[in-house]
């Protein structure tokens, strides 16, 4: 009798009609045809059996045709809801069919994710920043929300990522936080959603600790005696001489790990280093003491003087952070390779009268004060080349008395 009824419906025409369909028969309707119901929406019955969707729709003056999914997938009431919002949207003038597309084509967080990392990728200070950015959001944020349109992304959705690690392991919850963050600001930038989740869930996570761990350093007055207990020791002789310059130019690791022959001029002791390589992203000139010299002509003797100064064990690789780390602590200190610049910070407090700019251009700080750093053009290159000169001194000589450095 359905099938009788439904044939009727697909011969005779109705003029607007008003939900002719019932659940069950869009259940059980076996005869092919097309069987309409209200705003446009009918059922295709295919000759195979199969039943579909599709709406009849004006948009913009051009009639159109807008497929709706099975009928196994989409019931009856779902697809008379969106038929009329469709319908709706149409008669303000709107295109049901770009908003599908636009739907269609929106990112998941994890496609968007790895759009932004690679967006910013020209900007990454370095391989190991740039692994950090997704490793971090594969571990943690990825199996959790990572399928969802990064649209559909919730404060719950964030905070169920959080919550698990925010007391547990500090940092890395802040980053994968901030890192949330940059991936839905760019959502919001792209017009896919108004707000960002992970910035409104502040109040919802417990307070953290102060968990900022500094580094660990040596007194500078124990400076001397590691460098005796280095120069002794039995490492390779370039990763002696890479840590003694780390710490002879109160440099961080990076900076001497991954220096080149071309960035050195040993005739006129300066080592001009590359804006890309800095945390400051400015070139920065170092000027070498004696000593310095002096390490930087012994290196160039165990390799061919160009390239890497202090290449590793890989070929075309330079020495890995780790493999001064554990030099340092197989000495049997227990201090942070990059403490070193702590120690030579303390001696100019407490042993010289440098002035505190010429001292931070030594470290290669930048000047945080935006006001303060357009009128600072300044590096303080000579008085910075009698401060290193002096640091040399305290670190081989050992002085007792407070150094007064002539910076005038």
């Amino acid at each position: 009798m359905a099938d009788e009824v439904g044939a009727i419906n697909a011969i005779i025409p109705r003029k607007r009609a008003e939900k002719s369909l019932s659940a069950a028969f869009v259940r059980t309707v076996k005869t092919p045809g097309k069987y309409t119901d209200g705003h446009g929406l009918f059922l295709k019955v295919d000759t195979s059996g199969a039943r579909r969707w599709v709406q009849r729709i004006v948009i913009r003056g051009k009639r159109t045709e807008i497929g709706m999914g099975s009928a196994s997938l989409v019931s009856l009431a779902e697809a008379r809801e969106q038929a009329l919002e469709n319908r709706k949207l149409a008669r303000a003038g709107g295109d049901p069919l770009q908003a599908k597309r636009e739907s269609k084509a929106l990112l998941t967080f994890e496609e968007a994710a790895r759009k932004v990392h690679k967006i910013h990728e020209p900007t990454w200070r370095n391989a190991k920043h740039a692994a950090q950015f997704l490793s971090t959001l594969e571990t943690y944020t990825f199996p959790r929300m990572g399928n969802l349109k990064v649209s559909e992304v919730s404060t719950a959705d964030v905070l169920a990522v959080l919550q698990p690690i925010w007391l547990e392991k500090p940092e890395t919850a802040r980053r994968v936080r901030q890192r949330i963050g940059t991936v839905m600001k760019w959502a919001i930038a792209n017009g896919w959603r108004e707000n960002n989740p992970a910035d409104a869930i502040a109040q919802a996570l417990p307070k953290q600790g102060n968990t900022q761990q500094h580094r660990k350093s040596l007194s500078y007055d124990k400076v001397p005696e590691f460098l005796n207990v280095l120069k002794t020791s039995n490492a390779g002789m370039a990763t002696k001489l890479a840590l003694e310059l780390v710490i002879l130019t109160a440099s961080r690791s990076g900076e001497v790990r991954l220096a080149e022959w071309s960035e050195i001029d040993l005739v006129k002791a300066v080592w001009t280093r590359p804006a890309r390589r800095m945390k400051s992203k400015k070139e920065h000139r170092i000027p070498l003491s004696p000593r310095a010299i002096e390490l930087l002509s012994q290196a160039a003797s165990l390799g061919s003087g160009e390239g890497l100064v202090f290449p590793g064990t890989v070929n075309g690789k330079p020495l890995s952070d780790m493999t001064l780390s554990k030099l340092t602590k197989s000495l049997g200190y227990d201090v942070d390779v990059h403490g070193f610049r702590t120690s030579f910070k303390t001696w100019t407090q407490e042993r010289t009268n440098t002035a505190r700019d010429v001292s931070e251009a030594a470290l290669a700080h930048s000047v945080k004060d935006k006001a303060e750093a357009a009128y600072a053009r300044s590096d303080f290159f000579d008085k910075r080349r009698k401060l290193m000169n002096s640091w040399e001194g305290h670190i081989i000589n050992q002085p007792n008395s407070v150094i007064s450095i002539a910076l005038k």
